[in-house]
């Protein structure tokens, strides 16, 4: 498969661990936010960033560390209504927020997605607040604050709030065509299967993100972990015979056109190895896909 295992740190309980464990098997990219881990997990990633000097690192902004909102206030990059909500995009913040994680982290990161901007945006905001963003990126990419940025979504582009020709749009508009857009984020899973059967038919955010050079990073793809305990044995064998319900999922995600970077939040090695076993397969032809998709809709 084209797609690589990578680690997410959501929902791992010990950042470092899990990250120490998924760098000794291999992985090139661990993704975080300053918000994981009780606002943590930045902090808990440095030594294990300055061991692996190859690992590969992305954070995000939006979300306010828990017991950050009162530093930002006093600092000035907060106003007190944003630090009570917990979400802020505004320029000074991000400016502040970036300069913090790169102390967090130890190194400039390789990439910082824009953290689900679509978070309380009123109705027909998404397309000021995410120009006003790119524009703060775009600064901060050009003082080599960080290396390039991109977007990380739950429901944006399931919702239509936005799609990938639109940010590319914004992101030119903001900082011409050499712009640093580089990658989007969204769940991919058997849960949800809308991007997968929308790429097999060359549209929607994975095919235009492939047409565009934007790598993907498939989130949740195992949906928390509930998706194992929805795969019948009929459609394991269905899509690939004699392999556990988790890898039936993961290589469904690692097929999907498009789809770069698989990101897997966890902390065991076994359940390490036999997702990057699968990750690293060969693809699944485009008929099984659609045939998944046929079973199980989108």
């Amino acid at each position: 498969m084209t797609a690589q295992l990578g680690l997410g740190t959501y929902r791992c309980l010990d950042v470092a661990e899990a990250a120490l464990m998924a760098a000794s098997r291999g992985a090139d990219w661990v993704d975080t936010a300053p918000n994981y881990a009780g606002g943590q997990a930045e902090t808990s990633l440095a030594p294990v960033l300055a061991a692996h000097r190859d690992l590969r690192v992305s954070t995000k902004v939006g979300f306010i560390p828990a017991g950050a909102g009162h530093i930002g206030v006093r600092a000035g990059a907060l106003i007190a209504a944003d630090a009570e909500r917990g979400y802020c995009l505004a320029p000074n913040y991000i400016a502040w927020q970036l300069a913090r994680s790169r102390r967090m982290l130890g190194r400039v990161p390789d990439l910082v997605f824009v953290h689900n901007p679509e978070h309380g945006c009123p109705d027909g905001e998404i397309t000021g607040r995410l120009y006003k963003a790119f524009l703060t990126l775009e600064e901060a990419c050009g003082q080599q604050v960080i290396s390039a940025y991109g977007v990380a979504t739950w429901r944006g582009f399931s919702s239509r709030l936005f799609d990938v020709p639109a940010l590319i749009e914004l992101a030119a508009k903001a900082g011409g065509p050499n712009h640093h857009l580089r990658a989007i984020q969204l769940p991919v899973s058997l849960v949800h299967l809308a991007p997968v059967a929308q790429a097999l038919g060359g549209h929607g955010p994975l095919a235009d993100a492939l047409n565009a050079g934007l790598e993907v990073f498939a989130s949740a793809p195992l949906h928390g972990g509930e998706i194992p305990d929805l795969v019948t044995p009929e459609l394991s064998e269905l899509i690939t015979p004699g392999k556990t319900p988790a890898e039936t999922a993961l290589a469904v995600v690692a097929s999907a056109p498009g789809v770069k970077r698989v990101l897997l939040s966890t902390g065991n090695a076994e359940h390490w190895g036999q997702a990057a076993g699968a990750v690293g397969r060969p693809s699944l032809s485009p008929d099984v896909l659609r045939r998944v998709v046929d079973v199980l809709g989108t």
